[in-house]
């Protein structure tokens, strides 16, 4: 698995990025974005139950994160069409505002080294990766755990200080000096 200090991988992904006719799908490359933290969070299947709860949960920090120049990218190994159709089913991703990446071909999994290795899908896993493309935080979860948005904020926060920070920092509490 690749981990904090390595580059992140080249890609070049279909995502599903609207509802709206015509505009549903896009491609995104390791270079969309430019200049932007990125975080990556990708789960195992389309239509499954852990999976939605962490995908709006995401959604809803949004905001949150365009804030803090980080933008938000989610995937799994299903299809663009998979994907798209799990939108327009499920009334908690209808409205996401972030692309649904289609790993169908498990290249960018792969690369990562997070493809479990029972399931065949991508494991739970986020990367939060600087405007240089490092990795700078990797987290992963069992297939059967939800990951918390909030503490990847948090995590993002302490990150964009270049400072020490110590355990349960917050944003807009003291760093530790040295």
């Amino acid at each position: 698995m690749l981990g904090v200090g390595e580059k992140f991988p080249t890609y070049s992904l279909s995502a599903v990025v609207s509802l709206e006719k015509g505009k549903e799908f896009t491609t995104i490359t390791n270079e969309s974005f430019e200049g932007k933290w990125k975080v990556y969070f990708f789960w195992p299947k389309d239509f499954t139950f852990v999976c939605p709860t962490e995908i709006a949960g995401f959604g809803k920090h949004d905001k949150e994160f365009k804030d803090r120049d980080a933008q938000l990218l989610g995937g799994s190994v299903d299809s663009e069409w998979v994907h798209l159709a799990w939108r327009k089913d499920h009334a908690d991703l209808k409205n996401l505002p972030f692309p649904m990446l289609a790993d169908f071909k498990r290249e960018l999994a792969g690369e990562l080294g997070i493809l479990d290795p029972v399931a065949g899908a991508a494991q739970r896993a986020a990367y939060i990766v600087d405007p240089q493309g490092v990795i700078r935080f990797v987290y992963v979860t069992d297939l059967s755990v939800g990951r918390e948005p909030k503490e990847v904020l948090r995590v993002l926060d302490a990150l964009q200080t270049d400072e020490l920070c110590p355990c349960g920092w917050q944003k807009g509490e003291e760093v530790l000096h040295v």
